[in-house]
């Protein structure tokens, strides 16, 4: 199914430009996924973005998760509700002292209770530790409705936007 795709590139330059959101939710816990484990980011990566047509991982094998995962420039860290997976970001260090956050979302289950401005938060906090010029992302209009929302109120400004036509397959890999 060919569909029109519009993709939003946002940015910070400044890690003063960050507008935290915290949540006071005592069952909350960010944690870093220090061993690199192919089959929980899988797990991570389909149930976050199964919904939004996220697909061009679902081919990799564990094996390419593995080296993928292993580099000393990524990053997982995943946002746990009474130990439970909520959502995760994972960080991408490129040259010139740029952070990438790469993939950014949550559990179905946990969208619309104010996690998200949270993680985005912790996950910009921590791509500013890597970071020494710059914080980016993109966007696009299939992801989650309040994607880009929560990108521009965290402090990211609008610096490209595309418009292209993606062919997807007529159902979304997720439930």
């Amino acid at each position: 199914m060919a569909i029109e795709v519009t993709t939003w590139y946002l940015e910070m330059r400044d890690a003063a430009q960050l507008r935290p959101k915290l949540s006071d939710r005592a069952d909350l816990d960010i944690r870093q996924a220090q061993v690199p484990c192919p089959e929980f980011s899988r797990f991570l990566y389909t149930s976050v973005g199964g919904q939004w047509h996220w697909y061009s991982r679902l081919d990799w094998s564990r094996e390419r998760w593995l080296a993928y995962l292993s580099q000393a420039d990524i990053e997982t860290w995943v946002a746990y509700i009474a130990g439970t997976p909520a959502g995760y970001v994972e960080l991408g260090k490129h040259a010139a002292g740029e952070v990438e956050i790469i993939y950014f979302g949550l559990l179905p289950q946990f969208i619309g209770q104010g996690l998200g401005g949270h993680l985005l938060t912790v996950g910009v906090q921590r791509a500013w530790a890597m970071a020494t010029s710059r914080v980016w992302v993109h966007t696009c209009s299939l992801d989650g409705p309040h994607a880009y929302k929560n990108y521009a109120a965290r402090g990211f400004v609008l610096y490209d936007t595309q418009v292209t036509v993606q062919d997807l397959p007529a159902r979304s890999p997720g439930f």
